[in-house]
């Protein structure tokens, strides 16, 4: 087994000198948000969605629309408004007068990556218009399903949602975002970087493609490779399961949760930690991965009861106890 995380970690050695490139160019652009950026490229690694979260004007968008531009690939940017309808995200059906049949027209949806800004101030039923090409990766118009292209990513901004004009995203549509980010307010070093370069008319904002979605493939196949120890997949496990059962692992916060993490959150962490793994150029996965990781994948999984809201409990809060009190092999 040496060998072969020998062999793998020298593989991911040379490959991750591609993102080395997408990062470098994504902070010609973005000052600072590391963190985004880092795990923007794990959404990529994985094929997973992002559901990234911020009060406006945190560079949300401008980060995604940069990682669009590093990647030789079909991009569209879908901005999500109280009266938009079903229709202009999927497509609709035309009806032709001369042939008397109605033909497929195809909505934005078809694109390797897809910016859905602002999602949670469209209504339920446009959200959930999503949910199909999110999970199925096809989406259905008429009576025919259409698959989409490979890769394809769904990376959603939304604003806090005791902001006027959102809507809260339903539960399960939110279960499909592999992970979910919290953007703050910039340090300030970095703002005064940020006020240096975009404060005129004209802001420089060339950005070079580096990466075609063969690189993206490739790459993915490679994370996938890569080595997890059966006691960091118990780990998982454990970490999934004191969500659900916490007395079990000594913890008092039952009466906190009213839903624990599902089994995609156990597929989900093994994936993202694997690419976190990826990141740091290494052919295995350490426990230290999976907590890194483990926040963005958990906090919309973790569903709090009224009386975590009483006593003013975040399911961040839940999580960092769980993650403070389950064993680490």
């Amino acid at each position: 087994m040496d060998v072969d995380v020998k062999n793998i970690t020298e593989k991911v050695e040379k490959e991750s000198e591609l993102l080395k490139k997408v990062v470098t160019e994504i902070e010609k652009v973005i000052v600072g948000q590391s963190y985004l950026i880092e795990r923007l490229l794990v959404g990529l690694l994985t094929s997973g969605h992002v559901l990234i979260e911020g009060v406006p004007g945190l560079a949300k968008t401008l980060s995604v629309t940069t990682l669009a531009k590093t990647i030789r690939a079909s991009f569209h940017r879908l901005q999500f408004t109280p009266d938009l309808l079903p229709a202009d995200l999927i497509g609709t059906l035309i009806y032709n007068p001369k042939s008397g049949e109605f033909t497929p027209k195809k909505g934005p949806v078809f694109a390797n990556i897809i910016l859905a800004d602002e999602i949670n101030r469209a209504p339920a039923k446009v959200q959930s218009a999503l949910l199909e090409a999110m999970q199925e990766r096809q989406v259905t118009i008429g009576e025919t399903s259409y698959p989409l292209d490979d890769p394809f990513m769904v990376l959603a901004t939304q604003n806090p949602i005791e902001q006027e004009g959102t809507y809260p995203l339903p539960e399960a549509q939110v279960d499909r975002f592999m992970l979910k980010l919290r953007i703050t307010y910039p340090e300030k070093g970095e703002e005064r970087k940020i006020l240096d370069r975009m404060a005129t008319s004209s802001p420089k904002l060339d950005v070079t493609s580096v990466m075609t979605p063969n690189d993206i493939r490739r790459i993915r196949a490679l994370a996938d490779e890569i080595y997890m120890d059966e006691k960091v997949r118990d780990y998982i496990i454990d970490l999934v399961q004191a969500t659900r059962a916490p007395a079990e692992y000594k913890l008092d916060i039952a009466d906190l949760i009213r839903y624990g993490a599902s089994p995609r959150a156990s597929i989900y962490l093994t994936m993202t930690a694997k690419a976190h793994a990826f990141l740091q150029g290494r052919g295995y996965v350490t426990p230290q991965d999976v907590k890194s990781v483990g926040m963005d994948v958990l906090r919309h999984r973790v569903i709090i009861s009224y009386e975590a809201e009483a006593e003013e409990m975040t399911s961040e809060d839940i999580i960092t106890k769980i993650f403070d009190n389950v064993e680490v092999p």
